[in-house]
């Protein structure tokens, strides 16, 4: 809703214009300034308005604002399947203005890995889930519930998990509203042909530092007032076993405080494994921003089948939502 100089599109315009296209740049999105660059443009030249998050109209999919958009244009293509699970004007209200709408080539990319996952997946079907909380991959595990061979929990959530099973987590992370959530995760998945795996040991350290004195415990014999900051050895050598076993492989979040080098092992030793997984000929399917963010930091994003690029529109993919962006481009 309001302009901010630092998330200007014009140095994208630049950088067009420096490597062999012609850019014209409109700064802003609708009115004159728009219409005076697609004028001046000619046939096989480019035209790039400013960012439409700079208009308060766009995050509340205003119809005025997306006409105004829609009439700039002949034909809709969205390839931005990031931001396709917002119903926002640029993403929904523009696309339902035009007879031609299509989704672009990274949007179809997206679909065809991720629906293959869900409906047809080849099996041994391995999902991945970790990340600080359970909060924000609820739905997800349930969804995966009955649908995966196998569900490797790790990352901050696992304490939860763990507090569920009435284990001793000392100062580690917990979201203590949803204890009786995970709780009943477990027994869902105990009653179902998924295999929910939570693990075994953990790197526990005197405090959340990356300079703190640390070592490896078992979940059943966790020091108080310590916490815990990633997988370790056992679990690390389950998950792999798993992991290179499986033909179809799903990760979301990683196994502990990967920015942290010596909390990193659980999170590289896991993108390893699915690296050789999918060397060996498994689909890996790696999702949200930090296990992107790991595996790169791993070197091992050229070894992985497909690396989404939308965090949240992934996750509520896998949820079973439709997702508005996509929804739209339906004639």
């Amino acid at each position: 809703g309001k302009r901010v100089p630092e998330m200007s599109l014009s140095p994208v315009a630049d950088y067009l214009n420096q490597n062999g296209f012609v850019c014209h740049f409109s700064k802003d999105t609708i009115g004159q300034s728009a219409k005076d660059a697609i004028k001046n443009a000619k046939a096989g030249e480019l035209v790039l308005l400013e960012n439409t998050r700079f208009y308060s109209q766009e995050e509340d999919n205003n119809s005025e604002f997306s006409k105004s958009i829609a009439e700039l244009g002949d034909v809709y293509v969205n390839d931005a399947f990031g931001t396709a699970h917002r119903a926002h004007a640029s993403t929904e209200g523009v696309a339902k203005l035009f007879n031609d709408r299509f989704a672009g080539f990274l949007i179809e990319k997206e679909i065809e890995f991720l629906g293959k996952a869900l409906e047809n997946p080849k099996r041994p079907f391995t999902a991945i889930i970790g990340g600080a909380k359970i909060s924000g991959k609820i739905d997800v595990i349930q969804e995966l519930i009955g649908k995966c061979d196998n569900i490797l929990i790790g990352g901050g959530m696992m304490f939860t998990f763990l507090k569920a099973m009435g284990k001793e987590i000392g100062s580690s992370l917990l979201e203590e509203d949803k204890i009786n959530l995970a709780k009943e995760i477990i027994e869902t998945a105990e009653k179902s042909s998924t295999k929910l795996l939570i693990p075994k040991d953990t790197v526990v350290a005197e405090r959340f530092d990356k300079e703190a004195a640390f070592w490896t415990v078992h979940v059943d014999e966790f020091p108080p007032k310590r916490i815990g900051l990633d997988i370790s050895t056992i679990t690390i050598a389950e998950y792999s076993n798993i992991i290179k076993k499986s033909k179809t492989i799903l990760w979301n979040g990683p196994m502990g405080v990967f920015e942290m080098d010596n909390f990193a092992k659980g999170t590289i030793s896991i993108a390893q494994a699915i690296a050789e997984a999918t060397d060996n000929g498994a689909i890996s399917i790696v999702g949200g921003g930090d296990s992107v963010a790991a595996v790169t930091m791993a070197k091992l994003a050229d070894k992985m089948s497909h690396i989404s690029t939308g965090g949240g529109a992934s996750l509520e993919y896998l949820e079973g939502k439709k997702l508005p962006g996509i929804l739209a481009l339906d004639c």
